[in-house]
Order: structure tokens, then sequence, then C-alpha cells
């Protein structure tokens, strides 16, 4: 009997030719249902969509259709496979397909959407390409086509952007070195927001500068203080005597009563690539990742320094801030922050012997 012969030996009666025959259609016939069964499967829904799977698997598996009849099977089983989000067995799918059948629109259009949703934009605008040739008027390749240019030029956009931010970034972080700063971990960016410094036309700095009034912990903040200016400038507007502070009722911050300290080495060091990420934050090429290495030495000096109570530092109000910024023990919190203290209250002594610190941060 035809059943029962070795693979690869030809029958040698009519009646193993029937058998045979017999054989070919009822693997046919079964094939045949499955395929309708899996597309009865995929309209009735999301629930169903793996027994549709699982009916194209087994039609095919049948090997008894033709090449064409395959091919729309492969092409089934991959509009599944994107209905469930399988992008990359979607694509293998219609690969199939399109091997067994190349002129199947339908498996050429999947093979498309799987790759744009692959990110794969150049395959997938080859397969937009091969089917619109077959097709010239077919509309969902021309959507999917249009789709794909755009999120291609949103692509090249992006890393323009980024690599713009990495570039002004680096210069910036150069900059910063070669002026012999050094950038701190942030201390007060609930206060400042993500704010940092930048270059105008003649590559100076301009720097957002953090004032602090010490006694009271109430704030200013000086948008633009120009790394060229003296602090006076800054601070005769702060304090001008026709605009006293909100917060002010008894009016003690005037100009000729208040002084101006930093804290000297307030904090780690950040290392080159801490840094680099700092000033990549809010860019389109801002990373997460954890940066090691010179990172723990920085930390580890810096802090030794850092352990007894804190020194404050008097700021010459007739220097320019970036004098003051690259004073050897200057360790900037991101941004530049400025204690104000009030010189005729009781707290002004208790704040120059260095026994009041700033609060935990």
């Amino acid at each position: 009997m035809a059943l029962w012969m070795e693979k690869g030996s030809e029958p040698l009666t009519e009646n193993e030719k029937a058998d045979l025959e017999a054989i070919a259609a009822v693997k046919e016939s079964s094939a045949l249902e499955l395929k309708e069964k899996g597309n009865q499967y995929v309209k009735m829904g999301k629930k169903h969509y793996s027994d549709a799977i699982d009916c194209y698997t087994r039609a095919i598996d049948q090997k008894a259709l033709t090449d064409s009849e395959t091919s729309v099977l492969f092409s089934n089983r991959a509009h599944v496979n994107l209905l469930l989000g399988n992008f990359r067995r979607a694509l293998n799918d219609a690969n199939d397909s399109i091997k067994l059948s190349p002129s199947n629109i339908k498996a050429i259009y999947r093979a498309a959407k799987a790759s744009f949703s692959l990110n794969l934009l150049d395959e997938a605008q080859d397969y937009c390409q091969m089917g619109l040739h077959l097709d010239p008027k077919n509309e969902e390749l021309k959507r999917l086509d249009k789709q794909i240019e755009t999120k291609i030029l949103e692509n090249e956009k992006h890393e323009a952007e980024v690599s713009n931010a990495i570039a002004e970034a680096k210069e910036l972080a150069s900059a910063i070195e070669n002026r012999g700063l050094k950038i701190g971990k942030a201390m007060y960016r609930e206060l400042t927001g993500l704010r940092k410094p930048v270059f105008d036309k003649s590559n100076i700095l301009h720097w957002p500068v953090l004032l602090l009034y010490a006694e009271v912990m109430s704030s200013d903040f000086i948008e633009d203080f120009c790394e060229t200016d003296m602090f006076t400038v800054h601070l005769d507007m702060v304090f001008s005597e026709d605009q006293p502070l909100p917060w002010d009722v008894k009016n003690n911050y005037k100009r000729e009563f208040i002084e101006l300290y930093y804290e000297a080495g307030s904090g780690p060091r950040l290392s080159k690539q801490k840094l680099l990420h700092y000033l990549l934050e809010g860019t389109p090429a801002a990373s997460s990742g954890e940066v090691i290495g010179d990172e723990v030495k920085d930390a580890v000096e810096d802090f030794k320094q850092n352990k007894s109570s804190p020194k404050w530092i008097k700021v010459n109000e007739r220097r320019t801030l970036h004098d003051v910024l690259k004073e050897p023990n200057f360790i900037i919190p991101e941004i530049p922050v400025f204690y104000v203290v009030f010189k005729q209250s009781s707290f002004y002594s208790k704040f120059k012997d260095g026994k009041w610190a700033p609060p935990s941060v």
C-alpha cells in the first residue's frame, strides 16, 4: 500500500499511484479546511488569534498546497503576528510568503509594515518600492511609504540634534576645564531647576546664579551673570533702595548691610564623564547611564576636605564672577551658589564661626 512506501521511492503500480493521489487529496482538503478555519478565528477577534496561528501552521505543515496557496498561508500568519505585535515573526512569515510568490502584494505590505515596526526603515522602504512597482496604485503601500519617509526624516533630524547637543556639551565642558573651574553635584535643584551656563558669540560664559539668605533660607535667582561681571553690578540691582526684598518686612537687607560668601570645598567634584552627563541633561542626547571610574576617586578626594565644619569664604564684590569661581577651594554645585548674610544680625557671628551649615539636600 502507498501509505507504507519508503520516502523517496517511486510507486510501482497503478494502485500505489491511486493511493498517493488519494492521500494528497486528503492532505490538500485538510490544509484548505485549516486555512478557512484560521480565517474564521481571525474574524472572531484577539482572543482567538493564537488559534488562527495554530490553524495556519498546521495547514503549512501539510505540505499539500501549491506555492501560491502556501504563500497565502504564510502571509495570513504574518498578518496575525502583526496584530499580536510579534513583528519579527511577522517579518519572517512575510519573507517566506514572498519567496514562494514574489507578486503577493499582501505579503509585501506586511513585510514592509513589520520592518517599519522594528524600525528597519531602509528595509521597509525597499518593500514598499517593491510593492508599488507591482501595484503603483496601492493606497495602503502609498500611505505606509509616506509614514516611513517621515520617520526617516525625523530620525535624521534627531540624530543631528543629538550630535549638536554632544558637540555643545563637550565644548562647554572643555571651556569649564580650561578655566580651571570645578563642578560638583547640585545642591538646590528644587529651587533652580535644570539650568546650565551658556556661551555667547564671544565665547564668554553666562551663569545662572543662586543667592541664598542663610538666616531665613529664602532665595533670589540671577538668570544671567556674565563671568566678566563684577558682583557689585548685580548686587546693586538686587538690593536697590527703591525695591526692597518682598519678604524683608524690616528692610534689614540693605545694600550696605549685607555680605556675600561661598562655601569652600562644598562637595565632591564631578568627573569629566559625570560633568558631560549633567551638561547633556534635558537635551536629545540625555542619558541615564551610570558613570564609574575616576568619579570614585574625585568624590573621595573632595570629601576628605569636607568632613569638618563648613568654611565660609567672603566674596570681594569688586572681583568678577570668573575670578571667584576659579578659586581652588570653590566647588560649583552645578551652578554657583552664594550665601547672603545680614551683618547686624545675631546670626552673623554664628555663621562666620562655622556654626551654621546648609540643610542636607
